[in-house]
């Protein structure tokens, strides 16, 4: 597989080989050291997010100075994303299950820091759409890394909560893009940055992106402190997968487990990212709310709801899975999957202010919990040689048809369905109710086919 690699580029990847023993029977890491990486993956998370969600506070001011439409932001925070995200997603799944996975975390933030700037230099519509693109390029490394490494940091009765932790930095980033960006929107409006050089000048939102640019320098620092851990486990046909194909066909074998729970997870993202992106122009249109307002109102509410959702369901899924099998994870998902459909999201389109508030708040809590029992289960359920592929294959589906479908289609029905653009909660209630509801019917599959066989990742 290396003979086309250099050897200098070889020894500055700390590789698992794919043929190593059946059985491995080292100790694991020490608590210290994996939770400290844990928290570097928290906080990698929370920078990804925050730059992946931000356009959604700037809808408004995009609109007027670049003269863009609903369906050219929903190109943007959607398509452009999620374009790339999902494509380079495969391959670079697959290179976290090869390669020094820290490396390439390093490399992916790199590059959608300078992403980030690139957007706040955007002159028009196709020099934002590019800049975006890169923005995925550089996140679609950080999903399939991360969790690869909790399953190689923690025992299997640890990682719901290991999972959950991460995933918190997922959700804290959606919150900090809304209540941080505000709160950068609103002294630019105030003109706080106006005494610095150069970029004193620019309008309020290309400050915004360029001030949330900047950490990603410290994330790489941050990054460089934690160690590889040595992957675990191995299948009997290691030595046969050398190549994505392989990898793909090892997932095959699976897909009975692993084909809904994808599913699940695209139509769970398809109410999140109509919700994330939509929401706060719902609420500056139809309840005349300011931008720097509903950042700090929303950004508290994700923060909140993801948080506790998270941990809540982390907690409980560890617990269950330790005495009633580790399908129950899956079943915690199909639960909370349910309990964020129907009255939360029509409620949406039917109440106000307040109301629009309340439900945003519990769809957060249930859909993170749901999402992150649901990557513990399938961690579970597969082999340690495939979990990088496993969850870049989930997040080309969440793309593809999740943020694809919750964001654009929640435009195409505001703009060209309802023709109306104070409708937008009606169309935000038409995508999340049946999109809650599908998915937890697909929990429910993954949890049956998880039940009926062996739990290969419990080593």
């Amino acid at each position: 597989m290396k003979e086309g690699v250099p050897a200098i580029a070889r020894n500055a990847f700390d590789t698992a080989n794919v043929s190593a023993p059946k059985a491995v029977s080292r100790p694991w890491p020490p608590r210290s050291r994996a939770w400290w990486a844990v928290g570097i993956f928290c906080v990698v998370g929370t920078l990804s997010y925050t730059d992946r969600q931000i356009l959604s506070l700037l809808v408004e001011p995009l609109r007027r100075d670049l003269g863009l439409s609903d369906v050219q932001m929903g190109l943007l925070q959607g398509l452009a994303f999620a374009l790339i995200y999902s494509v380079a997603g495969i391959p670079l799944g697959r290179l976290a299950d090869k390669w020094s996975r820290r490396s390439i975390l390093m490399a992916g933030v790199l590059i959608w820091s300078l992403a980030t700037v690139g957007c706040g230099l955007a002159s028009g519509f196709w020099a934002l759409f590019l800049a975006r693109v890169l923005v995925g390029v550089g996140e679609a490394t950080l999903a399939p890394a991360a969790i690869s490494m909790i399953g190689d940091l923690f025992p299997p009765h640890r990682r719901g909560i290991a999972v959950s932790i991460f995933m918190m930095g997922l959700c804290v980033g959606a919150g900090v893009a809304l209540g941080a960006g505000g709160a950068l929107l609103q002294s630019a409006e105030h003109g706080t940055f106006s005494i610095l050089p150069i970029v004193g000048g620019f309008r309020p939102w290309r400050i915004v992106l360029l001030a949330l640019a900047l950490p990603g320098a410290l994330v790489i620092m941050l990054l460089a402190t934690m160690r590889e851990p040595a992957r675990r486990g191995s299948l009997e046909d290691a030595a046969m997968v050398t190549s994505t194909f392989d990898a793909l066909r090892v997932l095959a074998r699976h897909g009975r487990v692993v084909g809904p729970m994808w599913g699940a997870m695209a139509f769970m993202s398809a109410g999140d990212f109509s919700l994330l992106n939509w929401t706060p122009a719902l609420l500056e249109r139809v309840y005349h709310q300011s931008a720097s307002s509903v950042g700090s109102t929303l950004g508290l509410s994700a923060v909140l709801g993801g948080v506790f959702g998270t941990l809540m369901s982390g907690l409980l899924s560890d617990r269950m899975a330790r005495t009633r099998g580790h399908q129950y994870r899956s079943y915690i998902s199909a639960v909370l999957a349910v309990l964020s459909s129907g009255a939360a999201a029509i409620a949406i389109e039917r109440g106000g202010a307040a109301l629009v508030l309340g439900c945003f708040t519990l769809w957060t809590m249930m859909s993170w919990g749901a999402q992150s029992a649901g990557i513990a289960a399938m961690q579970e359920a597969i082999p340690n040689e495939v979990r990088g592929m496993s969850i870049a294959c989930m997040a080309f589906f969440n793309m593809i048809f999740g943020l694809t479908f919750g964001t654009l289609i929640t435009a195409a029905l505001t703009e060209h369905v309802f023709h109306d653009p104070l409708a937008l909660g009606r169309s935000l209630a038409i995508v999340v109710a049946p999109s809650a509801l599908a998915a937890a019917a697909l929990y429910f599959w993954s949890a049956r086919a998880i039940a009926a066989q062996p739990a290969v990742g419990f080593r």
